[in-house]
């Protein structure tokens, strides 16, 4: 029987960054794919600015930045009026297209690079866990075999065997509206970047794709209903489309046609013993906003060096215990987010209109609105909970801070381990194994920073602590004793 520290079952995005995060941590990682070669259809187009951001972390965001289109802008449940992502307080003020096998392919590259050992063809088909690991049973080309680890976390998708066999519930409920999806291509495109059409007879929106293909992504009244529509031809897409925006756009030759549906659950944990669950294995919703995919990978750089750290016996007590208490509301405001979209996409009577209109303007007119959206969207908001009488940025995401010897924070992250920025003037504490010591001047103008005289950053580049206390030998008191906290 083989020993691996931890098994990823599900090589898609979540199961790809986590395995990079965990081989970054030092910990032996196996990744189980089911699938012998790479979906040829793209299921996710979408990169958000925070999911840039964490790559940005780790040094690997530029092929992404090379290849994927960049989009200024993004749609609350497909109104007409966007939101401006200009406005945002990143590096990446905007959302970037790039077809999800393309987001695989470069992630699964970074992974094996790391170390990670990925399968392909090999199947998670149960497990049994006691107090020193985790059996996993699994088949591959060669018949059944077992693999002993000291975790396995679940990336296996919305119908995960690692949930099921775990015995975590799935609650929600089902699917009672169905979108539509053509890859197709048009020989008279809408101009720009991202096109979209709503009104009482549904609402398409069109993207262009590489290599001359543009996605079509819609709903109409037609397809409300708790029973699966059936399968989508190009004839019904065409109906659909013409009657929506009056015209097909020269419509044919589709490489890919489908429906999805508004069926919304979450686990009811994120971890239970050995067996933790990230991505669309913990949570599952209508594809509004474009965000499932971000929120695996960021699911996954909350967990990975938190277990990581585990395996290696250097955590806190409690610290794996937190991905389930600091991700689990982020998969609940999640939920809440695509159901108001699904409302607001499929608001088809005169009041809906209304809605949508009355929203769409307050987006246009009210910047503070647009922003708050749009922070929620893109994840830049996500702030996780703080003990009492902390400083006020414990929990929140660090923006990328610039500091005055040319280096930034992102940059400072990409070891993987916490990152102690030291604004005194006076020396830093000495790095150690799991904590980088930087002292710099800070020329960044954010005003929640400027009174910060030492903070300590997370690896996944939240706030750990931070402090204002002007007494230089208390600060460094106070920061080694932050240091000392994160690991034994």
């Amino acid at each position: 029987m083989e020993h691996e520290h931890v098994v990823i079952s599900g090589g898609g995005p979540t199961g790809l960054w986590l395995a990079a995060e965990l081989r970054l941590g030092g910990t032996p990682v196996t990744v189980l794919e089911t699938r012998r070669e790479r979906d040829p259809h793209s299921k996710a187009l979408t990169i958000h600015p925070r999911t840039l951001e964490v790559l940005a972390t780790r040094g690997v965001q530029e092929p992404f930045l090379a290849e994927g289109r960049r989009i200024p802008s993004g749609h609350f449940g497909g109104l007409d009026d966007r939101m401006d992502f200009g406005a945002l307080d990143t590096p990446y003020p905007f959302t970037l297209a790039l077809p999800q096998a393309r987001t695989e392919e470069l992630l699964e590259e970074h992974a094996i690079a790391a170390g990670a050992g990925i399968r392909r063809g090999h199947q998670v088909t149960g497990l049994a866990q006691d107090e020193d690991g985790v059996s996993v049973e699994a088949t591959g080309p060669d018949g059944p075999y077992t693999l002993r680890a000291a975790y396995v976390v679940g990336c296996d998708g919305t119908r995960s065997t690692v949930r099921e066999a775990a015995g975590i519930d799935f609650p929600g409920n089902d699917a009672t509206t169905w979108g539509f999806l053509g890859d197709v291509i048009l020989d008279n495109p809408p101009r720009g970047a991202v096109s979209a059409v709503s009104g009482p007879t549904g609402g398409v929106m069109v993207v262009p794709m590489p290599g001359g293909i543009h996605r079509i992504v819609g709903g109409d009244p037609d397809s409300t209903g708790a029973g699966h529509p059936g399968e989508l031809t190009l004839d019904a897409l065409r109906a659909k489309v013409t009657r929506i925006a009056g015209t097909d756009f020269g419509m044919r030759d589709p490489s890919w046609l489908s429906r999805f549906g508004n069926a919304t659950r979450q686990a009811a944990e994120y971890r239970r013993g050995r067996v933790l669950l990230a991505g669309d294995a913990a949570h599952m919703h209508y594809p509004a906003g474009g965000v499932g995919l971000n929120v695996g990978v960021q699911d996954a750089t909350n967990l990975g060096w938190k277990l990581a750290a585990t395996v290696a016996d250097t955590a806190p007590a409690g610290l794996l215990d937190s991905y389930h208490t600091e991700r689990h509301p982020v998969g609940a405001d999640l939920l809440l987010s695509t159901r108001a979209q699904t409302a607001l996409m499929n608001a088809y009577s005169a009041e809906g209109q209304d809605l949508r209109a009355l929203l769409s303007q307050l987006i246009a007119t009210v910047p503070g609105f647009s922003r708050s959206l749009a922070e929620r969207l893109s994840a830049l908001a996500v702030t996780y909970p703080a003990p009492a009488h902390h400083h006020p940025l414990t929990g929140h995401r660090a923006p990328n801070l610039e500091l005055s010897d040319s280096t930034d924070l992102f940059t400072l992250l990409r070891t993987g381990r916490h990152v102690l920025l030291h604004f005194t003037g006076t020396p830093a504490p000495p790095s150690t194994r799991h904590v980088i010591t930087h002292t710099a001047h800070r020329p960044d103008p954010r005003p929640a920073w400027s009174t910060v005289r030492a903070a300590l950053i997370r690896p996944d580049g939240h706030v750990a602590w931070a402090s204002e206390q002007p007494d230089a030998e208390v600060l460094r008191a106070d920061a080694h004793a932050a240091a000392s906290a994160t690991h034994r």
